[in-house]
């Protein structure tokens, strides 16, 4: 531990303007409340991706929805990506500068920019005011990552010179005034996408699904007041404040060092890696996620929004840790409470805190990194609750061509999943996104339907898991025959240094791109690419990152080791190198003395 004074950080919690009276509210009544916002943000997702026609909504879950008071205090949020939840209050923030004080029932904003508090360019948020008996007590938001946004390249960008090449950028603008809709400004949006129809259904999924939560709420309204209502809010989003303060104050004070991580490169520059530095201030029941020392920021779409993207990853790990629910009995609400306790600080200038106009549209891989690395800084002080290194990065690939009429493209973007690391009492989870992400697999029949590619693997990683006494995830393996010339774009991180191991675990493995492996014509493609050429006939597999192992290997139970090798995840040497554990494979047992015998002498020694 260093002991060093915290800069000043910044929170996403939101600052109270009362405009009802705080009432006593019985217990019964704040159940069925609570209860009541929980159940609309998740009704309002389930709208959204049921509705959303690109896949990353509609397949990944790639979405967040929720109610929020004047100044963007979250009530409650959908169960979905972390990072749409958590980013709208910025959202409302972001659109409050420019618009407080002008909403009229019937007013539906369309909002993006990164440097006023959207996540990134293509995440597509959606802001309806809620009006009471005339007043504006309130907002439901959602957000959604839109197939293309009419940026230099088809569905992902990484090489571009600014924030305005990587496509348009909707500034707090009011698609419906009023009630009244602008079709001559949402026909200028589209006509400027190479998407048109997808963007047409996911904007149209984003405003129902808002729309929902504005009747939801007002229903909630209608049956017990609105005293009576924000008095329940109030007490849930405190309760839940005093829950993660009383998990921070368990922490001994001080500050916390995560081992220097190194993202591939930024896109454009090869072989020139990017520092991610982490360190977590302790500080009574505060925390401050310092990321001084960090990469300067990049020429490339490499950088992150510091308020829409590191302050929501802040706020996700630290309530992530303290308050799993697998080992928290008591129910705690994602709401404003939770983001109180947690403030972060980026240098200005850094890839977490980039000048304007610098381009930040590819930013997940960086912000997983940050939640990985808040892990492994807390894990000496937290073995009970920390998690070894992660896959840690997001591997979003888009697939794109001219579609058939010549005048729109095809897009199809992808998430590939990487794998957890081991934690105290449990392996890591295998091919399953990870941290900041949460999204869900897309499944081969949906691109093998729509467009010219078919699925050639589609499985584990063949390399064993990171030793452990809790062994690491297995990331996934995907491989793509292209039955046409595809562009390929890329953003992905192929951890150059691996996932790290904790507490005497071994570290995981590295991605990998190639195209047309096993053959004269392999090739090793870097993790992040803008408009690659796969030619029809090319092979591309995907080999994601695989988790580190947790705690000592030679403490791990041998019958669990003795299941991976039948299981194939092993063979009878891995065992007895990694983990000191002997086997008789014709009887599949475990030679219980010659295991004791060999982990006494590795113990010895």
């Amino acid at each position: 531990m260093t002991a060093l004074l915290p800069p000043t950080g910044v929170s996403l919690a939101g600052e109270a303007t009362r405009t009802w009276n705080d009432v006593d509210v019985d217990p019964i009544t704040l159940r069925v409340i609570g209860g009541a916002l929980n159940s609309m943000a998740k009704e309002m997702a389930q709208v959204l991706y049921r509705m959303a026609y690109s896949s990353l909504i509609r397949e990944s879950e790639d979405l967040g929805a929720g109610i929020f008071d004047v100044n963007g205090r979250e009530l409650c949020e959908s169960d979905s990506t972390p990072m749409h939840c958590g980013s709208i209050p910025a959202y409302i923030r972001g659109i409050n500068r420019r618009l407080a004080g002008t909403y009229q029932p019937g007013d539906v904003v369309l909002h993006n920019h990164p440097y006023h508090g959207a996540a990134h360019s293509p995440d597509y948020g959606i802001v309806i005011p809620i009006f009471w008996q005339g007043e504006h007590i309130g907002f439901a938001g959602c957000t959604g990552h839109v197939s293309d946004i009419g940026g230099n390249f088809p569905g992902l960008c990484m090489d571009v010179v600014d924030v305005w090449a990587e496509g348009k950028l909707m500034d707090s603008m009011k698609i419906y005034e009023a009630g009244v809709r602008n079709d001559m400004l949402i026909q200028h949006i589209l006509d400027n996408v190479r998407t048109p129809e997808q963007n047409r259904g996911d904007l149209e999924a984003l405003i129902a699904c808002a729309r929902l939560g504005e009747r939801r709420f007002t229903e909630l309204l209608e049956k017990y007041g609105l005293d009576t209502v924000m008095s329940a809010a109030e007490r849930w989003m405190d309760y839940s404040e005093d829950m993660l303060r009383r998990r921070i104050r368990e922490i001994p004070d001080g500050s916390y060092e995560a081992p220097i991580g190194y993202l591939d490169d930024d896109g454009k520059n090869r072989g020139i890696p990017l520092k991610v530095a982490v360190r977590v201030q302790i500080d009574g029941d505060d925390v401050l996620v310092d990321l001084t020392g960090s990469n300067d920021q990049v020429p490339t779409a490499f950088n992150v929004p510091f308020e829409g993207s590191v302050l929501p990853t802040a706020v996700s790990a630290i309530r992530t840790i303290l308050l799993d629910e697998f080992l928290t009995e008591e129910f705690v609400p994602q709401n404003d409470g939770c983001f109180r306790p947690v403030k972060a600080y980026a240098p200005e200038g850094s890839i977490f805190n980039p000048h304007f106009p610098a381009a930040c549209f590819a930013r997940f891989s960086q912000i997983n990194r940050v939640f990985d690395s808040i892990n492994l800084a807390l894990a000496p002080v937290l073995p009970d609750q920390a998690i070894a290194g992660s896959s840690a990065a997001l591997c979003a690939i888009a697939y794109s061509g001219l579609a058939p009429d010549g005048e729109s493209y095809w897009v199809y973007i992808e998430i590939n999943e990487g794998s957890y690391g081991g934690r105290h009492g449990k392996d890591g989870m295998d091919c399953v996104d990870s941290l900041m992400a949460n999204t869900r697999n897309n499944p081969i029949e949906e691109l093998e339907l729509n467009h010219a590619m078919r699925a050639v693997r589609y499985e584990l990683r063949e390399e064993p898991p990171a030793p452990g006494r809790w062994r690491g995830g297995i990331g996934s393996v995907r491989t793509w025959l292209m039955e046409v010339d595809t562009y390929l774009g890329s953003e992905a991180d192929n951890r150059s240094d691996p996932p790290a191991g904790a507490l005497g675990g071994h570290d995981g493995t590295a991605g990998a791109f190639i195209r047309n492996p096993g053959t004269d014509r392999e090739e090793v493609l870097f993790s992040k690419v803008t408009q690659e050429v796969c030619k029809a006939g090319d092979v591309l597999e995907i080999r994601l990152p695989s988790g580190g192992g947790f705690g000592d290997p030679y403490a791990r139970d041998p019958q669990a080791v003795l299941d991976d090798v039948a299981d194939e995840y092993l063979t009878a040497d891995d065992a007895r190198r990694d983990y000191g554990v002997v086997l008789d494979t014709d009887s599949w047992t475990v030679d219980e003395a010659a295991t004791r015998e060999l982990r006494a002498a590795r113990s010895a020694a």
